[in-house]
């Protein structure tokens, strides 16, 4: 199994194998062949090229799920150079410090909102050129672009560089303890070896049609476009408003006959409760995959109930190694089941060791920080080489582990099981977010004192967030004041569930907020 081929060539092939096939769906409204795929990433490619964009470079993705999307995904990836996804719907501040963060060359980004984020790029003194298309949808809006540029000055046919396994096939920005994005840096051998993993234990084939449910910043979406586009399937494109309606979405996952679903388990919990599934058959649909928090067990055994043939996968990994455990469930769910699922043994491409605070095995049965190595381990976080040690140790044989920060213990079996966070960071929705990110956020209103958030766990939820505030004036901000304000300051899964104003923040002996009085007061 070679992991030194390009993460975009095993697409390249499959176009070439088939080339007829239907490669990218927008349910209702378009669809492109592997053909039609391959000479819009190609045409994207080229112009990339004649900008100057080389090998190593980044390029910017501000832009909705989408064909075009897609599309810019392998064009950069084919121009050489390492593809930044971005939260189309978080605020453009945030998107202009990721792109000036790491450097990037272009950015591809929809007219919408190109002129608000060029003023935060201006602001933070990024002169960065904008590839600006008006929409999304079909590929078209790409494909105008395209067309409008090569009416000025065409870009020639160029050559595409072959970027060795080391170099860097995307940077995904996660949550940072110090309220800023941090660049998760994975290579063309890190993204290879993973879903060459998935199509070992998945099995996937051309006649497959696969969700697209995550968005394409989140670590999700490596398995979704590039699994199913490696074998010659069809990758179906939810959009977020359709992604959270679960009569609709129920009703999609028949009429499109998806047959591999892959999502965090709050989506799959809002089909159970709501999706009203037992109205439509699902005779396609083979494998649920689920990862990036606690399945809660009375959901998952409701889904279970409902949809029992396929074959179900809780799927666990952080960022910085995607899928790094797995383990499959097998419905029925006892009833008298209350305790979630292990998260599984290690993926066969890594290895893993549970250590204590000091990088010393613990003993199996005892609790330990998972710890993973292996050729799906990131290369570090972009431009922070302190958190990048941070992040690792190195074991007695030299070898570079990386500190997951998940509390687990190992059974006799080999299962691990999840127990919680080393730090403040949280899983909510599927997504990674560090409490302090937060923080961070609603310090920038001028009226708030003093910010404090923490996290409990929730039966419903996963985990609820509260914000503890204090007030430079006598009247406290409004809710609505607030949640215009969140909205415009953070990302929608990072708006905290409560806000609570106190006088002022408990303290401990230290001076210090304390934390473990808020969260027992939460």
């Amino acid at each position: 199994m070679s992991t030194t081929r390009p993460l975009h060539h095993a697409f390249m092939e499959a176009a070439a194998a088939h080339p007829d096939r239907t490669a990218v769906v927008e349910p209702g409204q378009a669809s492109v062949t592997y053909a039609q795929l391959e000479q819009l990433s190609d045409r994207l490619s080229d112009r990339l090229a004649a900008m100057g964009v080389q090998r190593g470079d980044r390029v910017g993705i501000y832009l909705r799920k989408s064909i075009d999307a897609v599309a810019a995904i392998y064009g950069i990836l084919k121009a050489g150079a390492t593809y930044v996804p971005v939260d189309p719907g978080a605020p453009p501040a945030r998107n202009a410090y990721i792109m000036a963060n790491c450097a990037v060359r272009t950015v591809l980004v929809e007219a919408r909102v190109a002129d608000k984020f060029r003023a935060e790029l201006q602001a933070l003194g990024a002169d960065v050129p904008l590839l600006v298309q008006d929409g999304t949808g079909g590929g078209e809006p790409l494909a105008a672009l395209l067309d409008a540029l090569d009416a000025q000055v065409p870009a020639p046919i160029a050559n595409h560089p072959l970027p060795g396994a080391d170099e860097l096939a995307y940077i995904l920005y996660t949550s940072g303890s110090t309220g800023k994005p941090k660049g998760v840096m994975l290579s063309h051998e890190n993204a290879v070896s993973f879903v060459d993993w998935c199509s070992e234990t998945f099995q996937p084939t051309p006649e497959d049609r696969f969700s697209s449910h995550a968005p394409f910043h989140f670590d999700l979406s490596i398995l979704d476009i590039h699994v199913a586009l490696k074998h010659g399937a069809a990758l179906v494109l939810i959009g977020e408003e359709a992604g959270k309606d679960p009569q609709n979405l129920a009703r999609l996952i028949a009429e499109e006959q998806i047959s591999i679903w892959y999502s965090a388990p709050s989506i799959l919990a809002l089909l159970a409760q709501f999706g009203k599934l037992a109205r439509a058959n699902y005779p396609h649909l083979r494998s649920v995959l689920f990862a990036g928090e606690v399945f809660a067990v009375k959901h998952l055994r409701t889904l279970c109930e409902l949809l029992p043939d396929p074959r179900y996968y809780n799927l666990y990994g952080p960022t910085e190694t995607n899928v790094c455990t797995y383990y499959e469930v097998l419905p029925p769910v006892p009833a008298e089941r209350s305790t979630p699922y292990p998260i599984g043994k290690v993926c066969s491409h890594l290895e893993g060791r549970v250590v204590d605070e000091h990088g010393v095995d613990v003993a199996r049965g005892a609790e330990g920080e998972l710890c993973i190595t292996g050729r799906g381990v990131m290369q570090g976080y972009w431009a922070m080489p302190e958190q990048t040690a941070r992040g690792f140790y190195t074991g007695a044989d030299g070898r570079r582990w990386y500190r997951t920060g998940d509390i687990v213990v190992e059974a006799e079996d080999g299962n691990f099981t999840y127990r919680g966070r080393r730090d403040r960071m949280v899983k909510r929705r599927g997504y990674r977010v560090e409490l302090g990110e937060i923080e961070a956020g609603l310090y920038r209103h001028p009226q708030i004192e003093e910010a404090a958030v923490v996290a409990v766990a929730d039966e419903e939820a996963g985990v609820k967030i509260t914000a503890f505030l204090s007030c430079k004036q006598e009247r406290p901000l409004s809710l609505i004041e607030l949640k215009r304000f969140c909205a415009e300051n953070l990302p929608l899964y990072m708006i905290p569930d409560r806000f609570a104003w106190q006088t002022g923040l408990p303290k401990t002996s230290t001076d210090k907020i304390d934390y473990q009085r808020l969260k027992e007061m939460a």
